[in-house]
């Protein structure tokens, strides 16, 4: 049993050698920020300071559906020689948490941001600033990942950034990818949402002491 537990603990350093906590850690940067900027009751006004912020929001919110991608790590795990019971108790689940847990932060940042603009009376704007976000994260997803542009490039780099997203922008194949991937956020994000409400709304009405039907 030691063995076995030594075993998976070689596999997951050898494999993925900390890129978990990492992306996890970029994911949740926006999903922290959209606490800070959309939630707070305080905000009466938007400070240049508060822009400044929504920028950085912006800017590395493509990470938290990036995550979605890092499945190639759990393809890699399953082509590397490994006994299928680490592929199962290991490689799999940490995957799905991963996952889960990244994509989870992009729906709730996307859920705070439409409750601030309901809060500002710009409810016909939800809808349109979730596409958005979806459309803007399918171009970051395919930078990152095909690229391997990072989101403190927009800073570092601007110039090779914006020369890149304009070629990205104007190339046929690069499109391809990122309209099927705007379609998979699209309806991913819209499953997520109604389960995450959904549960939200059962904390609620049981904090409450209302009976929800099962």
């Amino acid at each position: 049993m030691q063995g076995r537990v030594f075993q998976a603990l070689e596999a997951f350093s050898g494999i993925y050698s900390g890129w978990i906590l990492w992306n996890l850690f970029l994911a949740f940067i926006p999903l922290v920020l959209s606490f800070w900027l959309f939630r707070r009751k305080a905000v009466k006004k938007r400070s240049p300071f508060w822009w400044a912020l929504f920028i950085v929001f912006v800017a590395f919110l493509p990470n938290a559906p990036y995550m979605l991608t890092d499945i190639i790590h759990l393809i890699r795990g399953t082509r590397a020689g490994y006994a299928i019971w680490l592929i199962a108790l290991v490689f799999i689940p940490i995957h799905l948490i991963a996952i889960l847990g990244g994509f989870e932060a992009y729906v709730i940042s996307l859920i705070n941001q439409g409750n601030y603009l309901k809060r500002q009376s710009a409810r016909q704007f939800v809808l349109w600033s979730e596409l958005a976000a979806h459309a803007l994260c399918a171009i970051g997803i395919y930078l990152g990942r095909f690229i391997r542009f990072n989101s403190w490039d927009l800073v570092t780099e601007p110039s090779d950034v914006l020369t890149t997203t304009v070629n990205t922008l104007t190339s046929r194949q690069p499109l391809l990818i990122i309209g099927i991937t705007f379609v998979g956020l699209t309806v991913l994000y819209w499953v997520m949402k109604q389960i995450t409400l959904g549960i939200y709304l059962r904390i609620h009405y049981a904090q409450m002491g209302i009976d929800v039907p099962d």
